[in-house]
C-alpha cells in the first residue's frame, strides 16, 4: 500500500482501536446473566427470558441488533473480523449453530458456526456497495431447527479516503470583457469526489489555482472564479490559460488532488479609435469618367474587431465636395470615393477633400480615451481626355408648319469640341429615325431643312437625332434628340362625321326632326371647331325640307310638310354646304339621303320599299326570306331521298352488252374431238383464278376480302357432271363475296355421256339466233333460270 494510503489507515484505525478497547465486554460477548440490551457500537446481544416470563408474556424475539461496521480497501493476511453474534440460549455447550444469509454470504462475509464470528473475506469499495443487509438465525446443531426467529442486520463500509477528486465537465473555456475591472466573475467550475460526505473529510474540497495568476483568482470553497488584475487589454493578450487544483481532506496534508484547465479569452469592446494609415491619399481620374466610377479607396484601422471596428466615412471639407462621394464597404472596412458629377479638365484639373473615419458603435464607458474619430487629406488630380463633341442643349423642340416649303430650315442645332485642341464638327441625321428622310442636316452649321411635305393629319411629331463627330477623330460621336412638331394649316374641308341616310315616315308632322347630323374637320384650329351649315343656293326654297342649326356644332333635318307618299317618290336628296371657320374658311358638300318609309302609328320604321304594298299584312320582308329558304331545303331533300331510291331500285343484272358470262380459252392444241378428252388435259380449259379454287368474281365488287379456298384436285374423267355442279354451288351458296342474286359460274369441265349434249359454242354451227333453248327449262329447276336468261336474250334480240 502506498505510504499516503499507509498514513490515512493508520489515522483512522488509532481512533477505532482505542473505541474497541474501552467499549466493555458485552460489545462483542454478551455475559449469560445479562438480559438483553441495546448496546451502541455492539455486534450483536441475545437475551434469555426466565420461564415465568414465558409462560405471563407474549414470547419476544431474543436478538437485538446494532449496525456492525467494516473498512473499505482492507487488504491483511487475514479475514477482518466484523462483528461476533451471540444468543443466550447457547450455554456454551457447542449445541448451536449460527447461520447467516443475505446480502454477499458466504462469498463476501464467512461466519464462524460455533461462535457466531462474522469475518470480511474479500476486499470491499464503498463506492461500489455501501452497506450489505443480511439474516442470522441460530438453529440446533443435530437437528437443525430454528431455536429462533431469523434477524436482519446491516453491515456498513466504512469510508477511507481512496478517490481523487475529478472535474468531469473539464477542460472548460470562459469569456471576460476586457478592460473588466478587479474582482469580475469569469465562471465557476465543481469536482466531485466518489468518496462519503458525511464520514470524515475524505469528500471536502477546496480549490486553488496553480497557474494564470496574477490574472485571475479562485475561490477556495465555491470555486468562482474572478479577474486578479484591472483593464486587462485584449489587444495585448487575448486569450489566458488557468490551471485549477480541487484537493480533499480540506486541503490539508495527505489529501487527494485533480486538476483541470481554463481558457479564458478576453472579449473585445471599443476602446479604441480608427486610425488612417496614412494622413495623405493621391488619386488621379481622366476628365471622361462614369459617374459613379470607384476612384480610389481610404482605410483606417482600427485594433478592435467585429461591429467595435466598423467606421463611417465622411466628406467634411474640399473644394469637391459636391463633385466627389465616399461611401463605407462593410467587408473591407474602407471608404471608396466615387464620382458624383462630370469632370471638366479644361474648367478644374484638381482638387481637394478632407475625409474622416469614426466609429459606428461608441462604448460610453471609454469616451474619456478621447474621439473615436480620424481624418485624412485626399487630392484628386484630374486627366486630360479627347471628349465627344457636347451640344448646346440636351433635347432641341422645333416646330413648322405642315405647308412649309421643301428645303425651308427648321431649326438648327449647334455643338463644340470642349477640348482645348477644339476639331470642328460635322453633322448628320441618324437615319434609323429617319427613314421617310423627310429632313435633311447641313454637315458644317447644324441647319436643318425640310426635304418633304408634311402633313399634319398623318403625324404630328418626328423624332429624329442628329449626330456630331470630330473631324479630327471620327470615333468621337455624341447624339442629340431633336422633336419637330408638326403645326396645323387649314387644308382639309369639313365633311361629315359618318354616312348617314335619314328615314322619313308617310304619317310624318310638319317641323319633325327626320336627321340630326355632324361634322367633323382633319384640321386641329386653337379654338376648336366651329362648322357652318347651308343648303345649295338652288335648294334654299326647297318645298320639302329645310335646316337647323343646333348648339352642339350640329344639324337638324326637319320636314316641311305631311303627306309624303314613297309610291310617288321613295327617296330624297338633300345637298348640304358645310363651312369651317378656318382662315381662309373650306367648305364641301355632302349629301343627305332621306327615304320614305311606312311606320306604325307610334312612328316605328316598318318597311322603306314599294314591294312591301304587295306583302300580306304583318309580314315582313326578312319572315318571308325565311319561309323561302325553308321550302327551297325541303324540296332539296326530296330530290336526294329519290335520287337514292332510285338508285337503290337499279337491277343487279348485268347488261347484254356488258355480257361476260362466256369466254373463250384460246389454245393451239385440237384434239380429237369434244368426245376425245384423254387426248387433251381438260385442265388448262379451266380459270387461272380458280385453279386454287378462288374464282373472283368479276361482275362485282366484293365488300370484304375473301380469302381462297383450298384448291381441289383435277376432277378424273369418270366423276358426274351432277356431282361437280352440286360442289360448286355449294361453295357460290357460301361465299361471303356473292351478291344476294343467282349468277353464272364457269365451268372447266364438262364431262362425257351428257343428254343435253356440249353447251360450248365452239362447235356451234349456228349462231345464238338459230338455236332454240326452250328445251332448257324440260332439265330441272336447276337450270329453269338459265333457260330463262336465254329466253330472255332471245326476246330481247328480236325487239
Amino acid at each position: 500500500m502506498p505510504g499516503r494510503l499507509a498514513d490515512t489507515l493508520l489515522d483512522l484505525w488509532t481512533p477505532l482501536i482505542i473505541i474497541w478497547i474501552s467499549l466493555p465486554p458485552c460489545i462483542y460477548m454478551a455475559p449469560m446473566n445479562q438480559s438483553p440490551a441495546l448496546m451502541s457500537g455492539s455486534p450483536l446481544e441475545l437475551s434469555r427470558l426466565s420461564e415465568e416470563q414465558r409462560i405471563l408474556n407474549r414470547s419476544k424475539r431474543g436478538w437485538v441488533w446494532n449496525q456492525m461496521f467494516v473498512l473499505e480497501e482492507f487488504s491483511g493476511p487475514e479475514p477482518i473480523l466484523v462483528g461476533r453474534l451471540h444468543t443466550d440460549l447457547d450455554p456454551g455447550s457447542k449445541k448451536i449453530k449460527y447461520i447467516l444469509s443475505g446480502d454477499g454470504a458466504g462469498t463476501i462475509f464467512q461466519i464462524n458456526d460455533i461462535t457466531g464470528d462474522i469475518h470480511a473475506i474479500k476486499r470491499l469499495d464503498r463506492e461500489e456497495k455501501a452497506e450489505y443487509t443480511l439474516t442470522a438465525q441460530a438453529v440446533d446443531w443435530e437437528t437443525n431447527k430454528p431455536l429462533e426467529p431469523p434477524s436482519e442486520f446491516i453491515i456498513k463500509v466504512q469510508d477511507i479516503n481512496d478517490n481523487a477528486p475529478e472535474f468531469l465537465n473539464g477542460p472548460y473555456h470562459a469569456t471576460v470583457p476586457e478592460m473588466s475591472i478587479l474582482g469580475t466573475s469569469v465562471t465557476n467550475v465543481t469536482a466531485t469526489d466518489a468518496d462519503d460526505p458525511v464520514y470524515g473529510n475524505s469528500a471536502k474540497l477546496v480549490y486553488s489555482i496553480l497557474e494564470g495568476q496574477p490574472y485571475f483568482s479562485i475561490e477556495p470553497e465555491t470555486a468562482i472564479i474572478k479577474t486578479a488584475l484591472p483593464n486587462m487589454d485584449r489587444e495585448a493578450k487575448e486569450e489566458y490559460l488557468v490551471v485549477i487544483q480541487a484537493k480533499d481532506m480540506g486541503g490539508h496534508s495527505g489529501g487527494l488532488s485533480g486538476t483541470t484547465t481554463l481558457t479564458v479569452t478576453l472579449t473585445d469592446v471599443n476602446d479604441n479609435p480608427p486610425k488612417f494609415a496614412q494622413s495623405l491619399y493621391h488619386f488621379s481620374v481622366p476628365e471622361d469618367v462614369v459617374l459613379g466610377t470607384a476612384i480610389g479607396r481610404v482605410k483606417a484601422n482600427d485594433q478592435d474587431v467585429g461591429e467595435n471596428a466598423q467606421s463611417s466615412y465622411d466628406i467634411i471639407d474640399g473644394d469637391g465636395t459636391a463633385l466627389f462621394e465616399i461611401t463605407s464597404d462593410a467587408q473591407a472596412q474602407d471608404g471608396i470615393i466615387r464620382l458624383r458629377k462630370p469632370l471638366d479638365f479644361e474648367t478644374k484639373k484638381s482638387y481637394t477633400l478632407k475625409v474622416e473615419a469614426a466609429n459606428v458603435h461608441i462604448d460610453p464607458r471609454f469616451s474619456g480615451r478621447g474621439p473615436f474619430k480620424d481624418t485624412a487629406t485626399v487630392k484628386i488630380v484630374v486627366e486630360d481626355a479627347d471628349e465627344p463633341p457636347v451640344f448646346s442643349s440636351p433635347t432641341y423642340l422645333l416646330e413648322v408648319h405642315e405647308n412649309a416649303a421643301l428645303n425651308s430650315v427648321i431649326g438648327q442645332v449647334t455643338a463644340r469640341d470642349p477640348d482645348i485642341t477644339s476639331s470642328p464638327i460635322r453633322f448628320s441625321i441618324d437615319r434609323h429615325t429617319d427613314l421617310e428622310r423627310q429632313f435633311n442636316i447641313n454637315a458644317d452649321d447644324g441647319k436643318i431643312t425640310l426635304a418633304t411635305p408634311l402633313d399634319r393629319e398623318l403625324s404630328v411629331w418626328h423624332n429624329i437625332t442628329i449626330i456630331a463627330t470630330e473631324i479630327r477623330n471620327h470615333s468621337q460621336i455624341s447624339r442629340v434628340p431633336v422633336a419637330i412638331k408638326v403645326l396645323d394649316v387649314n387644308d382639309n374641308a369639313p365633311e361629315f362625321a359618318s354616312e348617314y341616310e335619314a328615314f322619313l315616315c308617310e304619317n310624318g308632322k310638319p317641323g319633325q326632326v327626320i336627321q340630326t347630323v355632324s361634322a367633323m374637320d382633319k384640321d386641329d384650329p386653337k379654338n376648336g371647331h366651329y362648322f357652318l351649315y347651308s343648303l345649295l343656293p338652288e335648294m334654299v326654297n326647297n318645298p320639302n325640307f329645310t335646316i337647323r342649326k343646333n348648339e352642339d356644332n350640329s344639324l337638324s333635318i326637319l320636314a316641311k310638310h305631311n303627306g309624303f307618299n314613297r309610291q310617288k317618290q321613295e327617296v330624297y336628296l338633300l345637298p348640304i354646304v358645310i363651312s369651317d371657320s378656318g382662315n381662309p374658311p373650306l367648305s364641301s358638300t355632302s349629301t343627305l339621303t332621306i327615304r320614305v318609309c311606312g311606320c306604325s302609328s307610334d312612328g316605328v320604321v316598318q318597311s322603306c320599299n314599294v314591294e312591301a304594298y304587295v306583302l300580306p299584312i304583318g309580314l315582313s320582308m326578312g319572315a318571308l326570306i325565311a319561309i323561302l329558304a325553308c321550302v327551297i331545303l325541303l324540296l332539296v331533300i326530296v330530290v336526294l331521298f329519290v335520287t337514292l331510291r332510285r338508285h337503290k331500285n337499279e337491277p343487279l343484272i348485268i347488261k347484254d352488252d356488258e355480257d361476260v358470262r362466256e369466254n373463250i380459252i384460246r389454245y393451239d392444241d385440237e384434239g380429237g374431238g369434244e368426245e376425245d378428252t384423254e387426248a387433251f388435259d381438260i385442265a388448262t380449259l379451266q380459270n387461272p383464278d380458280g385453279i386454287n379454287g378462288f374464282l373472283p368474281r368479276k361482275d362485282i365488287k366484293p365488300d370484304l376480302q375473301f380469302m381462297p379456298r383450298q384448291g381441289l384436285a383435277p376432277v378424273p374423267n369418270g366423276v358426274d357432271v351432277d356431282e361437280f355442279i352440286n360442289v360448286r354451288l355449294h361453295e357460290a351458296d357460301n361465299d361471303p363475296t356473292a351478291p344476294p342474286y343467282d349468277s353464272i359460274q364457269i365451268y372447266g369441265y364438262e364431262g362425257r355421256g351428257s343428254v343435253a349434249g356440249s353447251l360450248s359454242s365452239l362447235e356451234s354451227t349456228t349462231s345464238d339466233s338459230d338455236q332454240n333453248f326452250d328445251y332448257l327449262s324440260d332439265w330441272g329447276p336447276r337450270f329453269k333460270r338459265l333457260g330463262e336468261l336465254y329466253s330472255v336474250g332471245e326476246s330481247d334480240k328480236e325487239t
